[in-house]
């Protein structure tokens, strides 16, 4: 399988394990090895033009972690009072970016947000699927208190495969810097057409993320967008009689090919991969909207269909979600800005469209959500008008 574009690490060089010298003449201990890392701040040769080199990549072979625990989870939309008064107070500023999906928010500073607030916001993004928030100061606080902020929206994910900076591996480090044609996406896109790759994060955990935040330090002047699109939206344009077919269906999403691809890169592998079956169709626990639930990242097979049948129904979906211009919406990323999406209702692309060689670095806060589920499906009342 190709990778998706956030698999892919930069060309960067590896730190060969070192071994410890014996404690004494006479020990008999086997000499143990430091663990590999690979580090982007070495590639650059030691200084850097980021401008947070703090969040800059690492890759420590010596990170394991065991299979992920179930958690109970309560939505803090659940709690939220819909008149937001106190995430939009007054003088702030909320502008839609399409009907269907997306908003932009200026005089709201995230940091600051009193825990209603926080319940305010993960209602705002639920409802408007993804929202952009300017003039932010979240890349200049310190890790423990992003992490904080965090957390307030679910258990943070450690990504299996991902770049993460160091001692911190809760962040995701979405990373680009090379020059024009060398890179290993250079490579990768040598035999497509296109990098536009649609996903929805990790959809193969058990407890896959809801509320998710991504945030900027240096972007090129023109291009590296973010696209978005409304899952739920695409399940409202289905005829009833596909809605009603896919109900009562699930998919097998997986993240074997992506341990796979780290694994052939020399990446490194925290955890060992899992698969797992989630509905179909799904249903938001707070808004009661129901979202076509598959991604071409990690969404592999239909249960119980044979597999020309599976590849048929998804391919459909699949062109059924990318060619809905009229309900997507395109993020154009400033300096400062963050980015809250819902990862339930949603899937997103970015768009390595830029060929300048200037630096992407964003980093992105995971918070896991429920065991995804399904409610029965409910015939629309078609309004006969007289």
């Amino acid at each position: 399988m190709a990778p998706s574009v956030q698999q892919l690490e930069e060309d960067i060089q590896t730190v060969l394990p070192t071994k410890i010298a014996a404690l004494g003449k006479d020990s008999q201990e086997a000499p143990k090895e430091t663990p590999r890392v690979k580090r982007q701040i070495e590639v650059e040769g030691g200084t850097t033009t980021a401008s947070y080199p703090q969040y800059l990549p690492t890759w420590n072979h010596g990170q394991k972690y065991p299979p992920l625990e179930p958690f109970e989870y309560v939505d803090p939309a659940s709690r939220a009072d819909p008149a937001l008064k106190d995430l939009l107070p007054g003088g702030s500023k909320i502008q839609y970016l399409t009907p269907a999906i997306g908003a932009e928010v200026h005089g709201v500073q995230l940091s600051k947000l009193t825990a209603a607030g926080k319940d305010q916001l993960a209602l705002l993004v639920a409802q408007r699927k993804v929202v952009a928030f300017r003039d932010q100061d979240f890349a200049d606080l310190p890790f423990s208190e992003a992490l904080e902020f965090g957390s307030h929206f679910g258990r943070h994910h450690i990504h299996p495969t991902s770049g993460s900076p160091e001692g911190h591996p809760e962040f995701h480090i979405v990373h680009r810097l090379s020059e024009p044609g060398k890179s290993d996406f250079d490579h990768f896109l040598a035999g497509r057409n296109s990098s536009v790759s649609w996903h929805s994060d990790v959809t193969y955990e058990k407890q896959p993320p809801g509320i998710t935040f991504l945030y900027i330090f240096d972007g090129p002047e023109v291009g590296g967008d973010t696209l978005f699109a409304s899952q739920a939206e695409a399940y409202n344009r289905l005829s009833e009689s596909l809605k009603e077919r896919l109900h009562g269906l699930s998919a097998i999403h997986s993240g074997f090919e992506q341990a796979e691809f780290s694994r052939s890169r020399d990446g490194v592998v925290r955890r060992e991969p899992v698969k797992n079956e989630h509905p179909l169709v799904r249903t938001h626990p707070v808004t009661g909207e129901k979202a076509i639930y598959v991604n071409t990242g990690f969404t592999r097979s239909i249960v119980g269909l044979k597999k020309e049948e599976s590849d048929a129904l998804l391919q459909f979906l699949f062109t059924h979600i990318t060619r809905g211009i009229d309900f997507q919406a395109r993020v154009r990323w400033q300096p400062k800005t963050v980015v809250v999406w819902d990862n339930r209702t949603t899937v997103h692309s970015a768009t390595q469209d830029w060929t300048t060689g200037e630096r992407r670095h964003l980093a992105r806060i995971t918070p896991q959500a429920e065991v995804p589920f399904e409610t029965p499906y409910v015939k629309k009342e078609i309004e006969v008008k007289p």
